[in-house]
């Protein structure tokens, strides 16, 4: 989480992880899985945002695979969960 925690949303300037966008991730042997949404279903910068998740996670992969699965369900901020 630490690295994820390094990709920002430039719209928000605010990191995917505290924005509640990062609802999973399943380490193994071989495999890092990252589950996320985005903020809008037609975000325009889902694809960045995908590929900076991808690339800081794959730095500290340690050769395991990385996979980011992007979900098709609305994107909840936090704060709306504090409620």
């Amino acid at each position: 989480m630490q690295a994820i925690k390094e990709v920002v949303d430039p719209e928000i300037e605010l990191n995917v992880a505290d924005l509640n966008m990062i609802k999973k991730v399943n380490i193994d042997d071989k495999k890092i899985e990252v589950w996320m949404v985005l903020t809008a279903p037609f975000c325009p910068l889902a694809s960045f945002l995908v590929e900076e998740v991808e690339k800081k996670v794959r730095a500290i992969a340690e050769g395991r695979e990385v996979d980011v699965v992007v979900l098709d369900e609305p994107w909840i901020p936090l704060e709306r969960l504090r409620r």
